[in-house]
């Protein structure tokens, strides 16, 4: 270091403290990288390098981009995972001799984002800070920086870590220092791979420091005064988050002003297969939104009310008066439709809050930011006269909310100007008639600026220089400019200030005079508007729990005319929730799929499930026949009720979930070393461990990833775990291609048998896509891979196949797999393939009553008899 010039010497000891974040260094109009940044940012930025000390042998990369023009280069860095140090000059160049002194004044991380051009609107920003304490506990601390949203919680075990995780969906994690990701379970692991990870020092994570940096951010006596105490590792986690922030911000961040404590228990858990599965807020295939429940029911005027809509999807309510409450104000907002269409077109002019409060208390808000303040505030009067006309108990609380802040209104309009600047150090942002020393100021400027003109009419007049000119110049200030034609008409008090080529530059007294009081007037406005600027800047942000409770109020009520919206256009009904254990849906249809144009009508289904007469719904029917989709639209059904929205039904009573568990479908992990069938068997165990009565179950195909005889066997074993053992007695759907498992309703009460209708026309199968008591005859796979279009050779080799397994797969005697050594078998009225075919056709001839058979019925029946001989 000691060879390299004072500068360089500077960058160097600056960058010694930010080895992982990319140094943007400052220099005049330009953010300079050097060295290994220079090489990085160049091939990323796609910008010019070039290097200093070119032919020495010791060239020194370097890259720049305009500092006016920095936050699309930050952001694209971002984008790829990078750090970015802001270095600034810290001194004016202009009153300092030598190097001008540069301080790093922020670190731009990718959890830490506040610019509008790099955040979604629709999205928020986390920062996920994990502790993990003894006895597998772990502490979890999330926040957006841009909106000032902080939660906590501590959960226990892993699993519940990654699903918090997953469901918050953190642009970046904050680990301990010394924390080894390698010796956390493989989910975790799995997860943090796909993450930027950052860390925090050891010592960041003891209680006593993190204790009292909360306490001192919130203005709390202990931590019990913010509701922590009994949670150690999420204040040692919520700690670790807020050290991080002050670290990279280097500034105050006001608008925190609360963290929120919550028990998962509060709602309805979704674990990470479930979430994916049921395509809650994005589609599994692409990871868009459009296709999920998002999505469909996305229908907010403000992009507050579209982050806290994925909000309340992620975090559905377990308390079933909260969820009445909502359900009551969408309610009255869906029969109040021309009242729900002036309230969106009154949320449409409203901007951000969220994020402008943000910026306005990290001091980075812009003029055009409190504009846009001022231009939402200017609708709340109206809008809440609007609500006045709403009586629904949580409308009413939202209108009690949402405070018109009419002095932040009035303030913002006495002083900045309708079209700000986007410069704040230029002038030309404070209104005139805001501040008497500023009028005067511009007074002087605008008077003296005539006065310049009118010097230069009297000079050409005086001289008989018809080219004479009047000019500035920022280094000279003003000056007479004369061609080198008319130098001989020059005046004796005219005194030289600086030759050009082809002119000669003069001042003269009157001039110089002048110059000192326009000029003079002209830094000092600039200098005064900052100064006002910052001034109502801070008095707006002194406000930022009002603004912040404002926009909550808002965000809310975006969302329930957003869910009344939809349910007006898709002829949604109220569901009537209560803490029974009935889920009964009449005419369910999936809340997606349904919209889709698909080329044929939705078909609608029944539900019935409960604890006592039809716990289980073991559903058998071909592939693409719809048992997927019946499945998912009952579990949808019941989380969108859970949320407080009308759902896709006839009517609904939903008895409330504690959790929502789904195995469906699953596909190789290679990077976890897992094949299909043993992440099929970690879900399924996850789900037994954890599943209560009160929980419901999506449970298709499982055990189809081995032989027959083991999926058989494990799909028989757990259906019969879910039907018996008295803590999990869950409600559940389970979907099979093995009839076999058809026979537990004859030894199982709880279980019910049901089938999706399919006709079969020409050796063609036709779905009916609808879900019908009983079990299926044969699951149509041959059927089903000819519309695939498998070749017609094939379908035919496989039709004779399948005649040669039928007739040596029967043998005498009753179904064994119904068989215990611990419970003699009850008589099955189900008759299976262990019999032989003229027994299996006799008994069912003789216990066929045709006065009880429908049209649909016979025909089936005949296809099944015909099967047997």
């Amino acid at each position: 270091m000691a060879e390299q010039t004072p500068m360089m010497r500077q960058y160097l000891e600056i960058k010694s403290g930010y080895p992982d974040a990319i140094l943007f260094f400052r220099m005049g109009d330009f953010y300079e990288m050097f060295l290994d940044d220079a090489l990085l940012a160049a091939r990323i930025l796609d910008i010019t390098l070039t290097s200093r000390n070119k032919g020495s042998g010791d060239e020194i990369p370097f890259c720049g981009v305009p500092f006016h023009s920095a936050t699309p280069y930050i952001a694209k860095l971002i984008e790829h995972g990078y750090k970015v140090a802001i270095c600034e000059q810290v001194e004016d160049p202009k009153q300092t001799k030598g190097i001008v002194r540069r301080e790093v004044v922020r670190v731009v991380t990718p959890g830490l984002l506040i610019e509008t051009e790099s955040l979604s609107p629709d999205e928020n920003n986390y920062l996920l800070a994990l502790c993990q304490g003894s006895g597998d506990q772990w502490g979890c601390a999330w926040l957006d920086l841009s909106t000032g949203e902080f939660r906590v919680t501590e959960l226990t075990g892993a699993p519940a870590a990654v699903a918090e995780a997953v469901c918050v969906n953190p642009r970046e994690i904050l680990l301990t220092d010394g924390l080894d990701v390698g010796t956390l379970p493989a989910d975790l692991r799995a997860f943090l791979a796909e993450k930027i990870i950052s860390r925090a020092p050891a010592w960041v994570y003891e209680r006593d420091y993190a204790g009292s940096l909360l306490c001192g951010q919130f203005a709390a006596a202990s931590a019990e005064a913010l509701g922590l105490e009994s949670m150690p590792h999420g204040l040692m986690a919520a700690g670790a988050a807020l050290y991080y922030l002050r670290e990279n911000r280097k500034s105050a961040i006001p608008h925190i002003r609360d963290i929120r404590v919550y028990q998962r228990s509060e709602h309805l858990a979704l674990d990470p297969a479930t979430r994916r599965n049921l395509e809650i807020t994005a589609t599994m295939a692409e990871g868009k939104k459009s296709g999920s429940l998002l999505g469909c029911l996305d229908r907010t005027a403000t992009a507050m009310g579209a982050r806290c809509l994925k909000q309340w999807l992620s975090y559905p309510l377990v308390g079933v008066e909260p969820i009445r409450r909502r359900l009551d104000a969408v309610e009255e907002l869906l029969e109040a439709a021309d009242l729900r269409d002036d309230l969106v077109a009154q949320l449409k002019q409203v901007a951000d809050l969220e994020r402008l409060n943000g910026r306005i208390g990290m001091a980075s808000a812009s003029g055009r930011d409190l504009r846009a303040l001022h231009e939402s505030l200017r609708q709340l009067p109206g809008l809440l006269e609007q609500m006045e006309r709403l009586q629904s108990p949580l409308l009413r609380s939202l209108a009690q909310s949402i405070d018109p802040l009419e002095e932040i209104r009035t303030l913002i309009g006495r002083g900045i100007v309708e079209q700000p600047p986007f410069s704040l150090r230029e002038g030309g942002i404070i209104a005139s008639g805001y501040h008497a020393e500023l009028d005067e100021l511009r007074a002087i400027s605008h008077e003296g600026k005539g006065f310049i003109a009118r010097l230069e009419a009297q000079e050409k007049a005086r001289t008989g220089i018809s080219t004479l000119k009047i000019r500035y110049n920022r280094v000279f200030g003003y000056s007479i400019e004369v061609t080198k034609s008319n130098l001989a008409n020059v005046p004796a008090d005219y005194i030289r200030r600086q030759t050009l080529a082809n002119a000669e530059r003069y001042i003269t007294e009157e001039l110089k005079n002048y110059e000192e009081k326009v000029l003079g007037a002209e830094e000092r406005i600039c200098d005064l508007e900052y100064t006002l600027y910052q001034e109502i800047r801070e008095q707006v942000a002194a406000q930022s729990e009002r603004i912040c409770r404002t926009a909550a109020g808002l965000a809310a009520l975006d969302v329930l005319i957003a869910l009344a919206s939809v349910a007006g256009e898709r002829n949604y009904c109220k569901p009537m929730v209560d803490e029974s254990d009935v889920i009964e849906i009449r005419d369910g249809r999936h809340p997606v799929i349904e919209g889709m144009k698909l080329g044929e009508r939705f078909v609608p289904n029944d539900t019935r499930l409960d604890g006592d007469e039809n716990q289980v719904l073991m559903i058998t029917g071909p592939n693409m026949a719809g048992k997927s989709t019946y499945m998912r639209q009952v579990a949808l059904i019941t989380l969108m009720a859970q949320v407080g929205s009308f759902v896709p039904a006839a009517s609904a009573r939903i008895g409330i979930a504690d959790r929502i568990f789904t195995r469906v479908g699953a596909g190789d992990n290679l990077a976890r070393g897992q094949s299909t069938f043993m992440l099929e068997m970690m879900e399924a165990a996850s789900i037994l461990k954890n599943a209560t009565p009160r929980s419901l179950i999506v449970m298709d195909e499982i055990g189809r990833g081995t032989s027959t005889f083991d999926g058989v066997s494990i799909a028989w074993a757990v259906a019969e775990y879910i039907h018996d053992v008295p803590t999990c007695r869950s409600r559940t759907l389970f979907a099979t291609h093995y009839h076999e498992l058809t026979e537990l309703s004859a030894t199982r009460e709880r279980i019910k048998n049901f089938t999706v209708a399919v006709r079969e026309w020409n050796d063609q199968v036709i779905f009916l896509r609808t879900i019908i008591p009983g079990g299926a005859s044969h699951s149509y796979g041959i059927q089903v891979a000819r519309l695939a279009g498998m070749p017609s050779d094939v379908i035919e080799r496989a039709k004779e196949v399948l005649r040669n397994l039928e007739s040596g797969e029967f043998e005498e005697g009753a179904p064994r797999i119904a068989k215990s050594s611990k419970r003699p078998p009850k008589e099955s009225p189900q008759f299976t393939l262990f019999e032989s075919s003229e027994d299996q056709l006799r008994l069912r001839l003789k216990k066929l009553n045709i006065a009880t058979l429908t049209p649909l019925e016979a025909l089936n029946l005949l296809d099944e008899l015909k099967r047997m001989v």
